[in-house]
């Protein structure tokens, strides 16, 4: 299977398990209260070496919230970040060597706030 199909669905996964005041999806949904989180796919580029194929490259976590101040939004983000750098290194045919925190933001939004956490991640098969 496609490494970023691998780790988005573990990362979805992950954020189910943990976030109880937001619902979690993979692709932007067509209708959802807020708060909700999208785990866009990953934006992958060639990392192999000589002997064994690999991926790196950046993963963004979205938040969605509505509301007079982003408080709950920085929770929600809070959770999901610790979820993230918390993941297992294996994947079905692929291990995770490092994933780092990148950076993030939260701006406003009509009447609520949209969070992003982005994420660097290096993988190699096997």
């Amino acid at each position: 299977m496609i490494a970023g199909t691998l780790l988005q669905a573990m990362l979805v996964a992950r954020l189910r398990a943990v976030l109880t005041t937001a619902s979690v999806f993979d692709a932007p949904p067509v209708r959802s209260a807020r708060p909700y989180v999208v785990v866009d796919t990953p934006v992958l580029t060639d990392w192999g070496t000589k002997d064994a194929a690999g991926r790196e490259g950046r993963v963004i976590v979205q938040l969605f919230d509505r509301g007079e101040v982003p408080a709950r939004l920085r929770e929600i983000a809070a959770v999901a970040e610790g979820a993230v750098l918390s993941a297992p290194a294996g994947l079905a045919g692929w291990r995770v060597v490092s994933l780092s925190f990148a950076r993030s933001r939260v701006v406003r939004d009509g009447d609520g706030w949209i969070g992003a956490l982005e994420f660097r991640v290096r993988m190699l098969a096997g």
